[in-house]
């Protein structure tokens, strides 16, 4: 497996980390009073989060990708789907396009 491929596998599993932890764990703290939910959904997103960061930067050095488009990957953590459109512009650009 190649860094772009861990990438991407990492990209979607932060995403879907985000998305469970705003929309079901949270939810499920405030609502149904289960902290835990938060706990431990929220400490696998964390080490995701530092993973996805991680692994960027490894991969900006070894595909020589521009700081603009490591930039826009790296935001794209902060917002709930987009590692999702990461990961699906990754597989079409194929690393020969610019962003």
């Amino acid at each position: 497996m190649n860094t772009l491929s861990i990438f991407r596998k990492v990209a979607v599993a932060e995403g879907l980390s985000y998305v469970f932890l705003v929309f079901i764990a949270m939810p499920l703290k405030y609502w149904a009073d289960l902290p835990l939910a938060v706990k431990y959904t929220g400490w696998a997103h964390g080490v995701l989060f530092v993973l996805y960061m991680v692994i960027l930067i490894m991969a900006w050095q070894e595909y020589k990708w521009n700081l603009k488009k490591v930039v826009l990957i790296g935001f794209a953590s902060l917002l709930p789907f987009a590692p999702f459109l990461v990961d699906k512009r990754l597989k079409k650009d194929n690393l020969n396009k610019s962003w």
